[in-house]
């Protein structure tokens, strides 16, 4: 099985001090210049990343992204997500631009929705974007206020960030995907995105009536009417995750958003989360984060 590259092996082969906030609750962000950080000599690995990241790339340049292979020779932004293993080769000399990394918690903190649901992250869906001279202006200028931003001890910085990260994705929606993507049709990737879609359409919860049937690999199998093992393979395949996981983390930062963000009781929480009992829901969140969720509450 592939093996994923965390964030604390990104800052080793970098050889960048490893933050002290990486595993905060909050999500992880950071940015670079892209020549700060290459090592001569030095092939980028194809792996998974348990990181998102998006990279502002100039010059010739071969990316490996699942299934697809694209050459690019100009200016692009490319987008890469956990859930699929890539790697990229310079085609060219001295290749310049930036870069920015995080982790989902750090986008989903304040803004509802899922990355999943963004063409530039769905499974099989629209990784890279040419730029033209005005979009690398603009895409320029984004990243410049980020690094800016990133070096600053203002209170509230993160919350620019947040807003820059956001700026990225929008300028790029705005853009004519790449038509040199080439893409081999793939039935594990088509079944991963309707997991998803499935999964997502249960979130967020809004009131404490509401509540999270889907709750199995079972659940969501007999829903798309294919076998659990099908189900499982696909999935597995495709993100190098279980079912079971995903829908784990999922109900995690559901859990974790309406601990910080409601006044419910553990109780309410644990019945819209789908559990029979508070014990079972106070279990589950001590496994995941070694915190009971009052304590994690009142942290």
């Amino acid at each position: 099985m592939m093996e994923s590259e965390s964030l604390t092996q990104f800052y080793e082969q970098k050889r960048k001090e490893v933050p002290q906030n990486l595993n905060d609750d909050v999500g992880h962000f950071n940015v670079f210049r892209l020549e700060d950080c290459l090592q001569p000599g030095k092939q980028v690995r194809y792996a998974r990343r348990d990181y998102y990241k998006i990279t502002f790339i100039k010059g010739h340049n071969r990316y490996h992204y699942a299934d697809k292979s694209l050459e690019v020779d100009g200016t692009s932004l490319v987008f890469f997500n956990p859930q699929v293993p890539y790697t990229w080769e310079s085609l060219s000399e001295d290749p310049t631009g930036y870069f920015c990394i995080f982790t989902a918690p750090f986008f989903t903190e304040k803004i509802k929705g899922s990355l999943n649901e963004l063409p530039m992250f769905a499974p099989g869906g629209k990784p890279s974007y040419i730029l033209k001279n005005t979009q690398e202006e603009a895409i320029t200028a984004v990243f410049e206020k980020m690094l800016t931003e990133i070096a600053s001890d203002y209170t509230f910085k993160y919350d620019l960030l947040r807003g820059y990260l956001n700026e990225l994705i929008h300028l790029a929606l705005k853009t004519e995907p790449a038509e040199n993507l080439y893409t081999h049709p793939n039935a594990n990737s088509r079944i991963t995105s309707i997991f998803n879609e499935l999964l997502e359409r249960q979130f967020p919860i809004e009131n404490p009536v509401q509540r999270f049937n889907m709750r199995s690999a079972n659940d969501f199998a007999q829903n798309l009417s294919i076998h659990v093992n099908h189900l499982n393979r696909a999935i597995k395949q495709t993100t190098g995750k279980t079912t079971t996981s995903l829908i784990s983390e999922r109900v995690l930062a559901e859990a974790k958003a309406l601990l910080r963000h409601t006044d419910w009781n553990i109780a309410e929480i644990s019945n819209s989360l789908g559990f029979e009992e508070p014990s079972h829901f106070n279990n589950f969140f001590k496994k995941q984060t070694t915190q009971t969720p009052s304590t994690y509450r009142n942290v």
